[in-house]
């Protein structure tokens, strides 16, 4: 992520193959270990230039025999030439000779024929020599290139800097491990944990500092997502903008949950991302909803029953918490109930960042994913939120 703290994470965290007890250690006793580290490198940002959404952000670069880099590439959204196709067309218009050449991938290259061919089959074609690669593909129907490039006689090397690959993906990768898309979770609150006073006015608690943050972050999900109570009561627009107020390029899926109609004259059906509404009060169909639409990073902004019930039914994997130097006294939570009657039931997150955003703070934490007791009864309540 650029315009935000990049935190997603996957749920295994894969070694990295730098580390002498790795078994992907065979790239530091290759004699050309430092040109491949620094090519991974290089691919990592070559990766970041791809566009945001159901793909992942795969980077190339190809080596010829003497560690010189000879052709590179990223790939630039569904229906282009994946990363390793983009490069081998770079070394072509080079007029490079890629034979025996390495190729160093941060993703595992795909084995399957989708809008294109196979990159396994392209690199074998080619005549690469060796392939280095950041993180295995965890999707079944694309994963196997490493597997066919070894059986054709390839040295192939997997998990390096795998670390660093993992964030290159970002959410896409627990996404697709995990079959839904990768939730964090928006708080904006005063310091005692309301985010609206007790007239139910709550513009604004943050600073114009944090809400262009917020902005950076809704630029780079697929999807956000309000209860219908917040559709009414607050009238978003649910778009991600620019400092001057106009709206960025990608505009991420607009959602509601629950089965009140959004009026004809709001604000979410103005200019921005398409309106999609869910009518459920269950979290996990929202999901899967969202997931048959290929989103990988859902953004769920509000209001506090909506939270409420993603916590409870332990699907956030991110919290992005939002918090201003204010004291309101009263008005409405942040976070509805939870069902958590005694200290000893909280639900416990851990810290991941802070980071100072003018006056406020944003504390970015990932919950534990055992829900509290009581949670699973109040994830199905039915307030005026949806």
């Amino acid at each position: 992520m650029s315009a935000t703290t990049s935190t997603t994470r996957a749920t295994d965290d894969p070694v990295d193959a730098t580390s002498p007890r790795c078994a992907g250690s065979a790239v530091a006793e290759h004699e050309d270990a430092a040109h491949e580290l620094a090519a991974m490198r290089h691919a990592f940002g070559l990766a970041e230039q791809g566009p945001l959404g159901p793909n992942p952000r795969v980077g190339c670069v190809l080596l010829d025999r003497a560690g010189a880099v000879v052709g590179e590439g990223w790939h630039r959204g569904a229906g282009t030439p994946h990363a390793e196709v983009a490069a081998l067309a770079d070394a072509r218009e080079r007029g490079a000779d890629v034979r025996g050449a390495t190729a160093v991938v941060t993703l595992e290259p795909c084995d399957h024929t989708g809008r294109t061919g196979p990159c396994s089959v392209a690199l074998l074609q080619a005549g690469v020599g060796r392939v280095v690669v950041s993180v295995q593909d965890p999707n079944p129907v694309a994963a196997g290139g490493a597997q066919r490039l070894r059986a054709a006689g390839v040295d192939v090397v997997t998990g390096v800097l795998a670390d660093e690959g993992t964030r290159t993906l970002g959410a896409w990768l627990p996404a697709v491990r995990r079959g839904r898309p990768f939730v964090t979770l928006k708080l904006a609150a005063s310091l005692d944990g309301r985010a609206a006073a007790a007239d139910g006015s709550s513009r604004w608690i943050t600073s114009d500092v944090a809400r262009r943050h917020a902005h950076g972050l809704r630029a780079e999900v697929g999807a956000i997502v309000v209860g219908t109570g917040t559709a009414l009561v607050d009238d978003p627009s649910l778009t991600a903008r620019t400092g001057d107020g106009s709206l960025v390029e990608h505009q991420p899926l607009r959602v509601v949950v629950g089965h009140r109609e959004v009026p004809a004259g709001a604000r979410l059906r103005g200019p921005g991302g398409e309106l999609v509404q869910v009518r459920t009060h269950d979290p996990a169909v929202v999901l899967a909803a969202l997931h048959e639409r290929e989103v990988r990073h859902v953004l769920v902004e509000g209001g506090p029953t909506l939270a409420a019930a993603f916590l409870a039914a332990g699907l956030v994997d991110e919290v992005h918490a939002y918090v201003a130097p204010v004291l309101l006294g009263a008005g409405r939570a942040a976070v509805g109930d939870l069902g958590v009657a005694t200290i000893a039931d909280a639900l416990r997150l851990t810290p991941v960042d802070v980071v100072p955003l003018g006056p406020d703070v944003l504390v970015v934490a990932t919950p534990h994913h055992d829900p509290p007791p009581g949670a699973a009864r109040t994830a199905t309540s039915t307030e005026e939120e949806h």
